[in-house]
C-alpha cells in the first residue's frame, strides 16, 4: 500500500487529488499526486521569491500549483505545504523565520491560500513534512515512533510518537539542531554549542576551513569530495559531524526511548561518509534500554516533503469526512 491509498477502507472516494508544495530558501517544489497513489502525477520545481517577502513566496507557489491542475486535468480535493520556519499547524502562521527570507514570519499561509484556491490547506514545518512523507511511503514506512532529522543548511528535526506528528506545545518538539552540549562554537540561532555547528551543510564548510586555517573555503560537497579523495582534514570534519549525531541520538533515545531515525537533507548524500562515525559511536556506546538504535537514510530524497505535506491534507480530510 502506498502513502496516498485509501487502505482497507473500500468506500469510494471523490475523483480528484492532493497536492503537496515545499516552500523552501531557495527552490519551491509544487507536485500534484491522484487520490489512490504515491508517484506524482506532475511536479514542478521554482526559485522561491524569498527575498521579495511571503506575499510573492505564496503567489510563486499558487502559479505553480494552478498550472499543474490545469494541465493534468485533476480536481483538487485539498492542499499541504511544508514551509521553511517554525510554523503554528493550527492557526496556518509561519512563526519564525530565518534571515533568508524577508516577511515571512507572521505570514498567514493557509488563509491566503484557502481564500485563493477554494480548498482546504494543511501547513506544516518542512521537516514535519519530510517526516510524515518518510513515514507514509519511505524508509520508515508504516514505524510508530521516530526521530527525523534533515541535514542541510541547518539542522532540523521532528518527532513521530504513537503514530502520528507530536509537535509539542509550542510547535518545536524534535529541533535536535538546537540542542546544546556539542562544544562552545556560536550557532545561527544565537546560542552555542548546539548539534547544527557540526553537522549542517554550512558548519561542515566553516570548520574544513577552520582545520585548513582558512586556506581552502569549500562548500559542504567539495568537502565530502575532497574526503573521498583522502584528506585528513575533510575525513575529520565528517566523523566529527557523525559522531555529534550519533550524540543526539542517544540523547533522544535516552530521554524519550526512540531508537528510529531518518535522516536527509543534502548533507545526507554524504551517506558513506557520516553513517561509520554514527555507528561506531552508537556501538561504543549504547542506550541505556540496551535495545539498538536504527538510523536510515531517507529513501524519498527531494520529494519526501511534498509527499508528506499532500498524506497530511488527505489524512486531514479524512478525519473531516468521517
Amino acid at each position: 500500500m502506498t502513502a496516498l491509498e485509501p487502505g482497507t477502507d473500500s468506500a469510494p472516494r471523490p475523483a480528484g487529488g492532493y497536492a503537496g508544495i515545499d516552500i523552501g530558501g531557495t527552490t519551491t517544489q509544487v507536485a500534484l499526486f491522484t487520490a489512490a497513489g504515491l508517484d506524482p502525477v506532475a511536479a514542478v520545481e521554482v526559485p522561491t521569491p524569498a527575498a521579495e517577502g511571503g506575499a510573492a513566496m505564496v503567489r510563486t507557489a499558487l502559479a505553480a500549483l494552478r498550472d499543474l491542475v490545469r494541465t493534468s486535468a485533476v480536481p483538487l480535493l485539498g492542499v499541504g505545504v511544508g514551509a521553511a520556519g517554525l510554523v503554528d499547524a493550527r492557526t496556518g502562521h509561519v512563526l519564525v523565520a530565518s534571515d533568508s527570507f524577508t516577511d515571512w514570519a507572521g505570514f498567514a499561509v493557509t488563509a491566503v491560500m484557502e481564500e485563493a484556491l477554494g480548498v482546504p490547506v494543511f501547513l506544516d514545518n518542512d521537516v514535519n513534512a519530510f517526516l510524515r512523507g518518510e513515514v507514509a511511503g519511505g524508509a520508515v514506512a508504516g514505524a510508530s515512533e521516530v526521530l527525523g532529522m534533515t541535514l542541510g543548511t541547518g539542522v532540523g528535526g521532528a518527532l513521530w510518537l504513537n503514530g502520528e506528528l507530536f509537535e509539542g506545545p509550542h510547535g518545536a518538539a524534535g529541533e535536535i539542531g538546537h540542542v546544546p552540549g556539542f562544544g562552545d562554537l556560536p550557532c545561527t540561532c544565537g546560542g552555542r554549542g548546539h548539534l547544527e555547528t557540526l553537522a549542517s551543510g554550512r558548519s561542515i564548510a566553516a570548520r574544513y576551513a577552520e582545520r585548513t586555517g582558512n586556506s581552502r573555503k569549500l562548500s559542504a560537497r567539495q568537502v565530502a569530495e575532497a574526503a573521498d579523495a583522502g584528506d585528513p582534514d575533510a575525513l575529520a570534519v565528517f566523523g566529527a559531524a557523525g559522531a555529534a549525531i550519533a550524540r543526539a541520538l542517544l540523547i533522544v533515545a535516552g530521554t524519550l526511548d526512540v531508537t528510529t531515525t531518518v535522516i536527509g537533507g543534502g548533507v545526507s548524500g554524504a551517506w558513506h561518509l557520516l553513517h561509520p562515525a554514527i555507528a561506531a559511536e552508537l556501538a561504543a556506546e549504547p542506550p541505556v534500554s540496551g535495545h539498538a538504535l536504527h538510523v536510515v537514510r531517507a529513501r524519498l530524497g527531494a520529494q519526501s516533503v511534498a509527499v508528506g505535506a499532500a498524506a497530511r491534507a488527505r489524512t486531514e480530510l479524512e478525519k473531516i469526512e468521517g
